[in-house]
């Protein structure tokens, strides 16, 4: 009678322990049928190589604020690799302390978006470099004839542009954007939940794998998927319960009525590192901002547990910044003839 007990136990635990493993390789599989791990490179264009001369020179340039009119603002001012690729405030600070209409996105995994901008305006990362340094609210530079000539007075630049680009006249707008492009492309960060997607399931808690069940489950995945966790589509704000805001997104630019209150939606990647949120930086907290997502999106109110899971489940895609990206480099010196930076637009 003990022997036979014994047995049906011993069968009763390898019964849990067997359907276990199968919700695990469930959820899994799942996982794997929306989302993929980051590669550890990100593909670059045919016309724009990557080579290490080129990211180090685009890291020069990234971080150089000398591409703004008033020489303190520089790419890495708005997109902060020392914070995870944003500045923490709700609209960045531009030129005479302007303040643009939008929050900052991040530029870490960014080339793996189906383009760039809340309002996908830039197609590629060489187009999105060439905005802001002539936006009067940004970085504030008059034309790009102006940018090219200044870089041109900086002895350590033409030596630079020269050895990259091997041109009689290396020294182009087309050229800075693609270099800035080719170091923003080694911005790729691997998280635990990569781990988990190549099949090590112990790389996830117990209650981060019951926030992935539910950002499942509640739908999440609807736009938040793909290698990003997002960014590879556009979606109107406000499906479900309006979104309180003025902006009219994409429709700015096409001005078609389909395209009111359409953003790109972002990726979710480091997004607890990405704070505030949505296109107005208006939320502060993530946890505020799941559940605003429910509601305005899916219709669907959570409940306290439910959302907790699920902020720890989007803790996870927080990823390790490439120490080498994050470290400043040594910038060139400006000579004699480099224009002084200028506070003001127009003299």
């Amino acid at each position: 009678m003990l022997r036979k007990t014994a047995l049906l136990a011993g069968a009763f635990v390898v019964a849990i322990t067997t359907s276990g493993f199968a919700a695990e390789d469930g959820l899994l599989k799942k996982a794997q049928s929306f989302f993929k791990p980051l590669p550890k490179e990100m593909p670059a264009p045919q016309d724009n190589p990557t080579t290490p001369e080129k990211v180090e020179l685009g890291k020069k340039l990234y971080y150089d604020p000398r591409l703004s009119l008033s020489g303190v603002i520089s790419c890495n001012t708005c997109h902060n690799l020392a914070t995870y690729g944003v500045d923490n405030v709700e609209t960045a600070l531009g030129h005479q302390f302007k303040t643009g209409g939008r929050n900052s996105p991040t530029v870490l995994n960014a080339g793996f978006h189906i383009a760039q901008f809340w309002d996908g305006r830039a197609k590629t990362l060489e187009d999105q470099a060439k905005g802001p340094i002539l936006a009067h609210v940004e970085m504030a530079m008059p034309n790009s004839e102006y940018v090219v000539a200044k870089l041109k007075t900086i002895p350590g630049y033409v030596e630079e542009f020269k050895k990259v680009f091997g041109e009689k006249d290396p020294i182009t707008y087309d050229n800075v954007a693609k270099a800035i492009a080719a170091f923003e492309r080694t911005l790729v960060t691997p998280s635990r939940f990569d781990k988990y997607l190549k099949g090590d399931v112990n790389a996830l808690t117990k209650e981060e794998k019951e926030g992935l069940k539910l950002f499942i489950e509640k739908g999440c995945v609807g736009c938040h998927n793909g290698v990003a966790v997002g960014g590879t589509m556009f979606a109107k704000f406000g499906i479900f319960k309006e979104y309180p805001t003025y902006d009219l997104g994409k429709y700015k630019l096409t001005k078609e009525e389909k395209d009111k209150f359409v953003f790109k939606v972002p990726s979710l990647r480091n997004i607890d590192r990405t704070y505030p949120y949505f296109h107005d930086g208006a939320v502060w907290s993530l946890r505020e901002a799941v559940e605003i997502m429910a509601e305005t999106q899916l219709g669907k109110k959570l409940s306290t547990k439910e959302a907790d899971k699920i902020v720890a489940f989007l803790k996870s895609l927080t990823g390790d910044i490439p120490e080498e990206a994050r470290t400043m480099p040594i910038l060139p010196p400006s000579s004699e003839e480099t224009p002084k930076p200028r506070l003001k637009i127009h003299d």
